[in-house]
C-alpha cells in the first residue's frame, strides 16, 4: 500500500495558491497558480497523486487529507453529482466541476481510501504536504519558480 498526504494552500483564498502530495523525501510533488483557492489546491493535490501512481493500478492507495471537502466529494457526493449532470441536489452547478470530473476519472479502477487527519496537528506526512503546498503558494506570491519536487519514485 502507498500512503501519502495531500494538501492545498491559498494565501488570500482566492490568492496565490499551492498544492502538494508527500510520501517521503524522495517521493513528493508540488505546484500552484498565481491565483486560486485552497479547495482547488486540495483537489489538485489528490488528482496529481492519482496520476503519478496510475502506472500501479493494482496498488492500494491511502491518502491522508485534512480537507473534509475533498473527502466528501470522493466518498459521498461524486456518484450523485455525476448522475445529475454535475449538479448538486439544489440544481446548482457543482463548484470546481472541472477538477471534480477529473477526480472522478482518476479514481476509476483504483482502490483508494481517503482518511481525514486534523491539519496543523503534528501529523508528519500532513505537515510535510502542508509545508510544500504553502511554499508553492508563497513562490507564486513572490513571482519565483516553485519547487515541484522529484515526483513519484517507484
Amino acid at each position: 500500500m502507498i500512503t501519502a498526504a495531500a494538501d492545498g494552500s491559498s494565501l488570500g483564498n482566492p490568492g496565490p495558491a499551492g498544492w502538494a502530495w508527500y510520501i517521503d523525501d524522495t517521493s513528493w510533488a508540488a505546484g500552484g497558480w498565481p491565483e486560486s483557492t485552497n479547495n482547488r489546491g486540495e483537489l489538485t493535490a489528490v488528482i496529481d497523486l492519482l496520476h503519478a501512481t496510475a502506472h500501479l493500478p493494482q496498488e492500494r492507495l491511502l491518502i491522508l487529507c485534512d480537507s473534509q471537502y475533498v473527502i466528501n466529494i470522493a466518498t459521498k457526493w461524486l456518484r450523485g453529482w455525476r448522475a445529475k449532470g454535475w449538479r448538486k441536489a439544489d440544481g446548482k452547478p457543482v463548484l470546481n466541476a472541472d477538477l471534480v470530473q477529473e477526480l472522478d476519472l482518476a479514481l476509476r479502477g483504483r482502490t483508494v481510501r481517503l482518511e481525514w487527519v486534523k491539519g496543523h496537528n503534528g501529523h508528519a506526512l500532513n505537515e510535510a504536504a502542508d509545508t510544500l503546498a504553502r511554499a508553492a503558494a508563497s513562490a507564486y506570491q513572490q513571482g519565483v519558480a516553485a519547487n515541484t519536487g522529484p515526483g513519484f519514485a517507484r
